[in-house]
């Protein structure tokens, strides 16, 4: 009857403070958060999530792409070789690749002329990113040459009224 408690013990055990053997993944902090605090993350590693967007920027031997959380965009500066993992930013026609960066978060980075920034060290495509079709909806195609009909039938009606 002792060894079941002892069994029940270490498990409860290993529950609570966690298996050693288990993974441990760095927990994301959002854009709000890192400018709201950003004295408190100044200079220190964080991890953020969010989808590349506008372009990729080389400079050289590294690199400038936004990256946006669906709160805000934070510039993030990286090697080259990193930035060629990116296939696809996001604008109107594509949705970009969604990724993870660990690096240092600067407030003020002095490098960079005082702009908010990380300086990634290490980039992890969550999923990749597409092109998207957009195409023209029959609705808002027929409301519109509604809409240009009557605009033409008042213009012809006024240049006759003025005559």
């Amino acid at each position: 009857m002792k060894t079941i408690y002892k069994v029940s013990l270490i498990i409860l055990l290993f529950i609570l403070i966690g298996y050693p053997g288990s993974p441990v993944f760095s927990q994301g902090i959002s854009s709000t958060e890192l400018i709201k605090g950003a004295k408190e993350y100044d200079a220190k590693t964080i991890t953020y999530t969010g989808e590349a967007i506008g372009d990729v920027m080389i400079r050289g031997e590294f690199a400038w792409v936004n990256i946006n959380d669906g709160e805000n965009a934070l510039g993030a500066w990286l090697s080259a070789s990193l930035a060629k993992e990116i296939e696809f930013t996001g604008s109107y026609k594509t949705r970009g690749d969604s990724l993870e960066v660990t690096g240092i978060f600067n407030r003020a980075c002095l490098e960079h002329g005082g702009d908010l920034d990380i300086h990634v060290q290490k980039l992890r495509k969550i999923s990749p990113g597409m092109k998207i079709n957009r195409s023209l909806q029959p609705d808002k195609r027929n409301l519109s040459l509604i809409l240009f009909g009557a605009l033409f039938l008042i213009w012809i009606l006024t240049l006759f009224r003025h005559k």
